[in-house]
């Protein structure tokens, strides 16, 4: 499958292209306009960047936190340093392991959390910010052949920026 988004101005330029493109005779069920009074982002589809930030961070915490208990045990065997010297020997080691999986806790939350939340958004942040701003967004989904007919009309409304996606999970 693939997309063309259009940034348009305004709604009288989005109204505007969606009629051109109902006029060149495109199927109106694979265009849509997201803005106020229109379809939202969530509406849309458009994924929430948090979302994909707190699945990276709970698959991290997966393997960092059982792997930071044996590498705090390991650290305080290897060490055999006496944190809380009334704990005893398997105390020490067991308070050195929760430690090493708090660390690893804390890695997943900001490395998995924090670079999924930066690095892991793609474009549908900046169309979210758009859309914030009070743009309006033209989306049109099909055939290459389609969207490249649609790229064509909207070329004509002078969007502040038009971009061509392919999906590889929905063909």
């Amino acid at each position: 499958m693939n997309y063309v988004i259009a940034v348009l101005a305004d709604r009288i330029q989005a109204e505007a292209a969606y009629s051109e493109l109902e006029r060149e005779g495109l199927p109106m069920e694979q265009v849509s306009i997201l803005g106020r009074g229109y379809k939202s982002a969530d509406e849309f589809g458009f994924i929430d960047p948090k979302a994909p930030a707190r699945k990276q961070a709970t698959l991290m915490a997966f393997w960092l936190v059982p792997f930071g208990f044996i590498g705090g045990w390991l650290f305080n065997v290897a060490t055999q340093y006496q944190l809380v010297p009334a704990a005893g020997t398997v105390g020490n080691h067991l308070i050195g392991g929760l430690l090493g999986a708090i660390g690893g806790a804390m890695g997943s939350f900001f490395v998995g959390g924090g670079a999924g939340l930066i690095f892991g958004s793609g474009d549908a942040l900046p169309y979210r910010n758009r859309l914030q701003e009070g743009k309006y967004l033209i989306v049109v989904s099909g055939a290459p052949n389609l969207t490249n007919k649609a790229t064509r009309i909207l070329r004509q409304f002078n969007p502040e920026s038009i971009q061509g996606y392919t999906d590889p999970t929905r063909v």
